[in-house]
């Protein structure tokens, strides 16, 4: 048998030969060992602090997101390793692509996700507060990392999307991790660990990790610490409970195994094509990873008069699923990760049994193809028929982690919402109808229990990615029973290892803190335009205070019969009462193009192109002859990265357009983004 190692404090540690015996959960012969002895859980947690958080903390979003993009590139180049050895957990091919290439994924994700932050260390989050009259005193909120180390305490189903889900998000924010899979699967975890440590990627300290027991480790957990859960609800109630959980307020992010349901909606009937996606659609998750999923369908929702035909065409389509060896090209399900979960799952079944029937599937009759199916942890899919689920509640409350589910009758859209709302939160339901009314009454019904809602018709099944598919852009988690947090989410999931601090001052100061111009904030006028400085010569707050233009009539008529606005307020005097105009009114877009016109130097220089407007508001009426003037400031900067040798060297600049009248007031306000060269093209 091998030995697995753990990962700490920079170096490979083997554990004791004495530890937990792993094993093929085809076979049940033992493959590895794996034991935590000798390691020092606290040390670790110091190394993670003192090294590898300073390193992550130097570098900027940016630069975060370019190392997750490598790291995932070169993780995708070795993937057929993984697959080899996610095969002796049982997983089919299709079964390891989710877990392994969708785990890969995410890390692809999250770095795509840098451009929506700043290429800086820290993040400022929402519109600054003005606090005060004149505006020489104003808030703002910034977010930093926090200073601590992310523990991803991991399940066994998903042994590498579990830890690359996680820590895409983590080494984002700029926050190292200590990642503990589920020992029962953790070789396919250390395959993958392994590969990152050898890619030199990482900065020294960003991973450890532990293959053997963690008991103790949040023993020494702080306050800037992070602690995500996956995995049984008991277990997650009992580490959030953990005194240092409570005594350092460390934030407790926990994903809980649920009892997730899919409605087929009263107006789907069979022969309609929503109908047999819902069909379709169960049998997926119900043998994907033979059912070892915290977002599989457990709860099977259907109209009463309906429920023969349901369960006829589930067990035609289940009784064809081929079990055994994923090696075999037949197999469509494997076994489940090891004999203690096959025993564990034949216990609930007994439960549930109680208080409801087996109509789909034998626990104890059943074929195996390649494979013995007593030393192997197999187990056929296994499909329940509730009639009475107002009063028989087991199915609502007791969760076999495997292929099983429960067939549940309603007699009406009220019902089918507090059907689902009995299983006091869950990471996901999936509605399949093809009326929208029906759709929105069920999702504005079961929102408040379910932490993500699919639904599910003819137009969207082709290209949709599945109940079971939790996404990086969207979050993943669920409240009660499901654990009450979220995972991934986009920036969503970022902002959970950040800190978010308001600070107070003078726009000048705040301004110099941000790197981001805020209004109110000292101007510097320089001789030279800033449209003929490159992107390295622009500082923050540089201005450009323009000459000035009286607005005409004629303008007004030349700029409707080029853009073809004739909107009364603009060419009808005579149609303004009962209107906030006093007269003919400048096109608030007329007034935006002059003040390009006014500030744009128009020979060739470091600008290459107009990039676009962010934000932009016309705050006060331009009537024929007032004049305006416009002061154009450099509030924001973001370097771009060069996609091939070739290309140009450039950034983003971001300006902040002040048009103003003879009085001083601002008329229009905009934000616009131009591309700008580097002096500097290595």
């Amino acid at each position: 048998m091998i030995q697995l190692k753990n990962y700490a404090e920079g170096q490979w540690v083997s554990g004791s030969s004495a530890g937990e015996t792993l094993h093929n959960a085809i076979t049940g012969a033992p493959i590895y060992t794996a034991s935590s002895a000798g390691l020092d859980f606290g040390a670790m947690m110091q190394y993670a602090r003192k090294v590898g958080g300073p390193a992550l903390r130097k570098l900027t979003f940016h630069e975060r997101g370019r190392m997750l993009k490598a790291l995932a590139m070169y993780l995708l180049e070795r993937k057929e390793k993984f697959y080899q050895i996610s095969a002796l957990t049982g997983a089919t091919r299709a079964d390891s692509w989710v877990d392994i290439e969708g785990g890969i994924g995410n890390l692809f994700s999250y770095a795509s996700l840098r451009r929506q932050f700043p290429d800086e260390r820290y993040y400022v989050d929402g519109d600054t507060a003005k606090l005060s009259k004149n505006n020489t005193f104003i808030g703002q909120h910034i977010m930093v990392p926090r200073e601590g180390v992310a523990v991803h305490i991991n399940a066994f189903n998903f042994p590498v999307w579990g830890m690359l889900e996680k820590i895409a998000v983590n080494l984002l924010a700029g926050v190292p991790a200590i990642v503990k899979p589920a020992t029962l699967t953790s070789y396919l975890t250390e395959a993958v660990f392994e590969e990152i440590i050898l890619s030199g990627i990482l900065p020294a300290g960003s991973l450890q990790l532990i293959c053997g027991s963690a008991r103790g480790i949040l023993d020494s957990i702080e306050t800037q610490d992070v602690v995500t859960f996956t995995g049984s609800a008991s277990t997650g109630r009992m580490l959030k409970s953990h005194p240092r959980i409570l005594s350092e307020a460390v934030p407790f992010n926990m994903e809980a195994d649920s009892l997730n349901c899919c409605i087929l909606g009263v107006d789907v009937y069979p022969g309609m094509a929503e109908y047999d996606i819902f069909i379709k659609e169960v049998v997926r998750e119900i043998t994907t990873k033979a059912g070892q999923k915290c977002t599989a369908i457990r709860r099977i929702m259907v109209p009463a008069d309906r429920v023969e035909d349901v369960q006829i065409a589930l067990g035609k389509r289940l009784m064809g699923t081929i079990i055994g060896d994923p090696s075999v090209k037949e197999v469509r399900m494997g076994p489940l990760a090891g004999l203690s979960q096959r025993n564990e799952v034949r216990e609930k079944v007994q439960q549930l049994a109680k208080s409801q029937s087996i109509v789909i599937g034998d626990m104890e009759h059943f074929e195996v193809l390649g494979a013995d199916k007593e030393k192997g942890a197999f187990l056929p899919p296994l499909i329940f028929l509730n009639n009475a689920p107002f009063t028989n509640t087991d199915c609502h409350n007791i969760e076999a982690f495997g292929p099983v589910s429960t067939i549940i009758p309603y007699n009406n859209i009220d019902e089918a919402i507090e059907l689902a709302r009995m299983g006091m939160g869950s990471l996901v339901a999936s509605v399949v109808t093809a009326n929208d009314d029906i759709a929105k009454e069920l999702v504005l019904g079961i929102a408040s229990m379910h932490g993500r809602i699919l639904i599910l018709n003819a137009e969207c099944a082709k290209e949709s990615t599945g109940h079971g598919s939790p996404l990086p852009l969207l979050v993943h988690g669920g409240p009660g029973r499901a654990g009450g947090g979220e995972e991934m989410g986009g920036k969503r999931g970022v902002m959970h290892y950040l800190q978010r601090t308001a600070i107070q001052g003078s726009p000048t100061t705040l301004t110099r803190i941000t790197n981001v111009y805020q209004q109110g904030a000292k101007q510097r006028e320089t001789e030279v335009h800033p449209f003929r400085k490159y992107f390295e010569e622009l500082e923050i707050g540089d201005t450009v205070v323009t000459a000035k233009h009286t607005v005409t009539e004629t303008d007004i008529t030349n700029f409707a019969n080029v853009s073809g606005d004739n909107f009364y307020a603009h060419m009808d005097a005579t149609s303004l009462e009962g209107t906030i105009f006093e007269r003919r009114v400048a096109h608030g877009y007329f007034v935006l193009a002059k003040a390009a016109g006014l500030f744009v130097d128009a020979k060739k220089g470091p600008v290459l192109l107009n990039y676009g407007i962010d934000e932009c508001r016309f705050t006060k009426p331009v009537y024929p002859g007032m004049t305006i003037g416009v002061r154009l400031t450099v509030k924001e900067k973001a370097a771009q990265e060069k996609r091939t040798p070739e290309d140009i060297a450039k950034g983003i600049v971001k300006w902040l357009v002040d048009v103003y009248d003879e009085t001083g007031e601002t008329v229009a306000i905009a934000t616009i983004l131009t591309m700008v060269k580097m002096r500097n093209q290595d």
